[in-house]
């Protein structure tokens, strides 16, 4: 697809919208999925709550994983996003606003074909920033004892997807599937549909769950005999005439679309709930019993373990000549700070977890009439505050509104000035988030170079304050 095989960031062409009732609430909702800029990432906002807040699909706003994987921040709260999510990673759409008029996204038929279907009619924008991708350094492990749940993610130059499932039942025991190329989502895996065991099925209706349920959008599977009247009042849920059990134990009269549909839909949630780690995997990934829960804790453990690789692989390889992502006037749309005090020149690359800038060191520096004058060298206070400043791009891209909001320290941990900087000198700053930012609160684990060369470093927390 156009979308998976551009090597620069992705978006859609124009606005499109799709509407249903969501599977828990039955509530009917409109989702409109428009074009968004590049290192937007997937935005959620809730355009029915007073001031359209926003929430990231990211693996740090997840907040509930029970019956599918919820997102919440700002006060807007996002339930079950997997097929959604799914769809877009399974095209490779990296940059979107989902403005949405409920909490929960229709159900439609139970899978991503529907979203797929939409965004494929939206067509493709290619970005002018490179697209991200998020490659391990070693052999990735997860286990759940208590679920028997375990993950394996081994370092591979492309994404590569392999799931077991075992419900140790007659009518639905072990099931494999995979996807060797995520190219062919579309086809082998966007179609499949979300599927529930009856004795679940009875404790959701028990508790008004599943409203907008119906057989059309869920496999029923059926492990144990039905008595007649719970039959009856399936039927009336579903607003049917009648419901059977066919020989298989499937509900109704419901088509498999493949022999392991219910692994494959597995693998769909495993590829939705992986897509919160922001940008595409570079690896193959063996699950065996997958679920919300042990896929999000998964993530977390991937997304860890690339801001460590991230911090830990010594000075940034940059095209100073290249494109860069906010030059000094952009800069200063984002920071408070000005001349003389405005200490960052370019800002050449950033991500959810990670900001890399520029600032070119000359004669002309203030601070050097009075700082050795002889012999000038930058003050080390002002290279942390440089730093700091870069580091404040990356912590007010969090906001909405970063001109309304400014950075301040709250504390400097582990500084070591290893070299000096001089006039000429070109100093890159990398700044990495040591936890996701939290009640405004960002660590981050601070370096700069001169070439390859570490010349200071640092430990930063920082807290975002609006403005009054």
């Amino acid at each position: 697809m156009i979308f998976q095989d551009s090597m620069k960031q992705t978006t859609i062409q124009q606005p499109v919208s799709i509407r249903g009732a969501g599977l828990h609430s039955g509530e009917l909702v409109t989702m409109t999925f428009r074009p968004a800029e590049q290192n937007t990432g997937v935005v959620f906002r809730r355009v029915d709550l007073a001031g359209e807040p926003t929430v990231k699909a990211e693996v740090s706003n997840v907040v509930d994983t029970a019956r599918g994987t919820t997102i919440e921040k700002n006060g807007a709260r996002v339930m079950t996003i997997e097929h959604a999510m799914a769809a877009l990673a399974g095209l490779g759409i990296d940059n979107v606003i989902v403005d949405i008029d409920g909490a929960e996204p229709p159900i439609l038929d139970g899978s991503a074909m529907p979203f797929v279907e939409l965004l494929s009619g939206a067509g493709c924008e290619k970005l002018e920033a490179d697209r991200q991708y998020i490659e391990l350094g070693e052999v990735i492990t997860y286990n759940s004892d208590d679920r028997k749940t375990e993950f394996i993610a081994i370092p591979s130059d492309h994404f590569h997807l392999s799931v077991m499932i075992d419900y140790e039942t007659e009518v639905l025991g072990t099931q494999y599937a995979e996807l060797y190329n995520i190219h062919k989502f579309r086809e082998e895996i966007a179609p499949c549909r979300t599927f529930v065991f009856v004795h679940e099925l009875e404790y959701l209706l028990e508790n008004n769950l599943v409203k907008g349920g119906d057989i059309s959008n869920a496999i029923v599977f059926v492990e144990k005999i039905i008595p007649d009247e719970t039959l009856k009042k399936l039927a009336k849920v579903f607003n049917r005439p009648d419901v059977k059990v066919l020989k298989q134990g499937i509900l109704d009269n419901v088509e498999l679309k493949f022999n392991n549909e219910p692994a494959r839909h597995k693998l769909l949630d495993v590829i939705g709930d992986l897509a919160l780690l922001g940008a595409p995997l570079k690896a193959h990934v063996i699950a065996k019993r997958p679920g919300h829960l042990a896929n999000t804790r998964f993530a977390a453990q991937i997304e860890k373990h690339h801001h460590d690789r991230i911090a830990r692989t010594g000075p940034p390889q940059v095209d100073l000549n290249g494109e860069h992502l906010y030059n000094i006037q952009q800069i200063m749309n984002i920071l408070p700070h000005r001349p003389p005090f405005l200490l960052v020149d370019k800002i050449i690359e950033m991500s959810d977890t990670h900001v890399i800038g520029m600032k070119n060191v000359t004669m002309n520096e203030p601070f050097f009439v009075g700082h050795f004058p002889s012999e000038p060298v930058m003050p080390g206070v002002l290279q942390i505050e440089a730093l700091a400043q870069v580091g404040g791009i990356l912590a007010l891209s969090t906001v909405p509104d970063p001109e309304n909001y400014v950075t301040y320290f709250l504390k400097v941990d582990n500084v070591k000035w290893r070299h000096k900087v001089v006039p000429g000198d070109t100093l890159i700053f990398k700044n990495v988030l040591l936890e996701p930012i939290r009640r405004g609160i960002c660590q981050m684990q601070g370096e700069a170079y001169v070439g390859n060369k570490l010349v200071m470093e640092a430990t930063m927390m920082a807290q975002i304050v609006k403005q009054k």
